[in-house]
């Protein structure tokens, strides 16, 4: 069961100490990550009574599509490969919770808190994070089309006690994404799919942007200070000025026009 997950959940271990603290020692094959224990009547008979507190629960694989979660509490909820197709998570909170190979396609997610939750393998096409706090990891998520105006991705650096938590977009597709005034310091997108996506506005100040394909994304206003930007593909770049580049680290070993 999960082979790509595994697959993907090996890498991670391999990889940054954020990854190693949060999924070292999970098993993803077991009952609390693969099983529900409610069913979608009961998701929906819980909701009825207003903004609901699922913190906990085990909902992995269920087809939750077009369910209306708006303000409810889904604190570190196991939601694995569930279906949240068209989704109204408005407002949210579901920190900590497990998303993985979820599916979130055209899911409304306006204002929600996803700090720390675990996207890995996502599908979050056309999703809406607008104003959203999605310090999540991403790794590796399909978040075409997906709005994250105004979200924070970024690390929050005066509180890092459990290490520095920031949102992990490594190797993920954000192909015509928009995060025009996006806070993405110290974000990680090293090896994401960026083709046509919008950053306008955005604070990339010291995210890792290595190995990107930028080719055709709009920078315009964009803060790269410190931005490593090693092996990242920054041609086409749509109304950006050069300026805009110069403030990037590693500037010299991108692939530019």
């Amino acid at each position: 069961m999960y082979p790509k997950t595994a697959l993907l959940v090996f890498c991670l271990l391999c990889g940054p100490v954020q990854a190693q603290s949060l999924l070292s020692g999970v098993d993803i094959t077991s009952p609390a990550m693969t099983e529900a224990t409610m069913t979608r009547d009961e998701v929906m008979q819980a909701l009825s009574q207003g903004a609901a507190d699922l913190t906990g629960a085990r909902l992995n694989g269920l087809d939750l599509s077009g369910v209306d979660f708006q303000g409810a509490t889904l604190r570190l909820a196991r939601l694995n490969k569930a279906d949240l197709t068209g989704a109204n998570l408005d407002g949210a909170t579901l920190d900590q919770a497990w998303l993985m190979e979820a599916r979130l396609d055209d899911a409304s997610l306006r204002g929600a808190h996803l700090f720390q939750a675990q996207l890995i393998g996502a599908s979050a096409r056309g999703a809406d994070f607008t104003d959203a706090l999605a310090s999540g990891n991403f790794t590796k998520a399909d978040l075409t089309g997906a709005l994250f105006t105004g979200a924070d991705l970024g690390a929050e650096l005066g509180n890092q006690s459990m290490g520095l938590m920031r949102g992990d977009l490594t190797g993920a597709i954000a192909t015509g994404a928009d995060f025009t005034g996006a806070r993405l310091v110290r974000t990680v997108l090293s090896f994401a799919i960026l083709t046509g996506t919008d950053f306008s506005g955005a604070d990339l100040s010291t995210a890792n942007l290595a190995g990107a394909d930028l080719t055709g994304a709009r920078l315009t206003g964009a803060d790269m200070t410190d931005t490593d930007v090693t092996s990242a593909k920054l041609r086409g770049l749509v109304d950006t000025d050069a300026s805009v580049l110069t403030p990037a680290l590693n500037l010299n070993r991108a692939l530019r026009d």
